[in-house]
């Protein structure tokens, strides 16, 4: 492959092409741009990271191994299309996967936010916190049923449109406003409005886990 081609200036269709051609710089750039939201997609369904991570990095294999990017949505579109798809049927093919992260205690909420206000910002007692909230957090998410929990990551976390949110679901706009709104009236009684900034704390993929991910993507697509 030509190491002088401009990846970051191509389409997205001829991006798609060579990643399924097998280069390891389309794939790269790919997988970067779109680990971090396929993953929240993926654990929206499963709830689980360890299955999420596979469900993405399988979803990765059949996108470009199956029927080709046409490009009548975006390509992140497409792809958070197929991890939804790839989550699914992991889902159903064992309902085991419905523990995990279900037996949070959010209860403690109110005791984080009386700790926090008493603690400096730059402390270390104050990002452990943050982190023991966002975690608890996820909890609750994880606890809301499926359609809304699903609507919920991708429009509040990953910050999809609703138009962005419908397509991907395959679902209307109005069916996708009535689910975030549940969703958001579900979560509100555990969560208190208080720690909505710690929400992007929730389901981050960045750093290590991307370049974990992007590696396992390469080595499952260039290896075949």
């Amino acid at each position: 492959m030509d190491h002088a081609l401009d990846y970051a200036g191509m389409g997205e269709a001829e991006l798609a092409a060579r990643a399924a051609a097998r280069d390891p710089h389309a794939i790269r750039l790919i997988t970067t741009r779109n680990n971090q939201r396929l993953y929240r997609a993926a654990w929206s369904v499963l709830r689980n990271r360890a299955d999420a991570e596979e469900a993405v990095q399988d979803a990765y294999v059949k996108a470009f191994t199956g029927a080709p990017f046409e490009g009548r949505s975006s390509l992140a579109t497409w792809l958070t299309r197929i991890v939804l798809n790839e989550a699914l049927a992991r889902k159903r093919g064992n309902e085991a996967l419905k523990r995990s992260l279900a037996d949070a205690d959010v209860a403690q909420l109110d005791d984080y936010r009386e700790k926090l206000m008493s603690v400096s910002l730059a402390s270390p007692e104050f990002q452990m916190l943050r982190a023991e909230l966002a975690h608890a957090i996820e909890a609750a998410i994880a606890r809301l049923p499926e359609d809304f929990r699903t609507v919920l990551v991708l429009r509040d976390i990953e910050g999809m449109s609703i138009e962005e949110t419908a397509e991907t679901l395959d679902i209307l706009t109005a069916t996708v406003k009535t689910r975030h709104l549940r969703a958001r009236r579900r979560l509100r009684q555990e969560i208190d409005p208080d720690f909505r900034a710690v929400l992007a704390e929730t389901l981050r993929f960045d750093g290590a886990n991307c370049e974990r991910m992007t590696a396992r993507a390469v080595a499952a697509l260039t290896e075949k």
